[in-house]
C-alpha cells in the first residue's frame, strides 16, 4: 500500500464545488518538511473546477480593489483567467487603457531569480497587482513574490491562495479557499526539525507545485 491510498477529500467552506485531496505522510518541499501532501490537479486542469474556485476567490474583492494585473503562481494561470473574467463581471475596474486585465507569470532564471523579461515589465510596473498561488506553507513563495513584484515597481492590493498556513504577510491578509482548519493535522516543519526525520520515518515524496515525485 502506498500513501495515495489515504487520501482524503475536503471540500471548501466557500463553494462544495471545489475539493482538495489531502494525503498525510512525510513529504519534503524546497523549503520545509510537511505532514501532509494537498493535491490540487483538479483545481488547475479542470475547467469547471477552475471556473468555480475563481468565482469564491472574487469575492473576496467585490467592490473593494483594484486589479490590473494577477500575478498567477504554482500553475494557476486557468484559475486566474476565470478570476479576471469573474472579476470584471463583478464590475471591479482596471486602470489599463483597454479596462482589461493582465494574467502573468514571473519566470525563474539560471540561479533561480524570480523575474519580468522586459516585454512583460509594463504589465506590472506601476500596475494593481493581485497575486494567485496554490500553496503557502512557510510563505517564502509569497515573500519572493512580494520582492518581485516590488522590484518591478508593481503595487499588490491582494493575495489569494487555495490554501495558506499563514493568515498574512507583510501586513497584507492572505485570502484562502482552504485554511488550517480544513486541515487540522497539518504540519510544517524546518528541514532540521522535523520530528519523523528525528524518529527515522522516510520522506515519502519530493512536493512542488507542479506535483510529487515518490522516493
Amino acid at each position: 500500500m502506498t500513501f495515495e491510498n489515504d487520501r482524503i477529500k475536503v471540500y471548501s467552506s466557500y463553494n462544495n464545488s471545489v475539493s482538495i485531496n489531502v494525503i498525510p505522510g512525510h513529504f519534503a518541499t524546497n523549503h520545509s518538511h510537511i505532514t501532509h501532501y494537498i493535491d490540487m490537479t483538479n483545481l488547475k486542469a479542470r475547467q469547471s473546477v477552475a471556473r468555480a474556485a475563481a468565482v469564491s476567490i472574487a469575492s473576496e474583492y467585490m467592490g473593494s480593489t483594484v486589479v490590473d494585473t494577477i500575478v498567477c503562481m504554482d500553475g494557476t494561470e486557468v484559475i486566474g483567467s476565470y478570476l479576471a473574467e469573474e472579476l470584471t463581471k463583478s464590475g471591479i475596474m482596471s486602470m489599463n487603457q483597454h479596462q482589461t486585465m493582465y494574467i502573468v507569470t514571473p519566470e525563474f532564471n539560471s540561479v533561480g531569480q524570480m523575474i519580468f523579461r522586459d516585454n512583460l515589465q509594463h504589465t506590472v510596473k506601476g500596475k494593481h497587482i493581485l497575486l494567485l498561488l496554490a500553496s503557502a506553507t512557510t510563505g517564502r513563495t509569497i515573500e519572493r513574490s512580494l520582492e518581485c513584484i516590488n522590484y518591478y515597481g508593481g503595487i499588490v492590493t491582494g493575495i489569494s491562495a487555495i490554501f495558506s498556513a499563514s493568515k498574512e504577510i507583510s501586513g497584507i491578509p492572505i485570502h484562502t479557499l482552504f485554511k488550517l482548519e480544513d486541515i487540522p493535522e497539518y504540519r510544517t516543519y524546518p528541514h532540521n526539525q522535523c520530528p519523523y526525520c528525528q524518529s527515522g520515518k522516510k520522506i515519502e515524496a519530493i512536493v512542488n507545485s507542479y506535483g510529487y515525485s515518490k522516493l
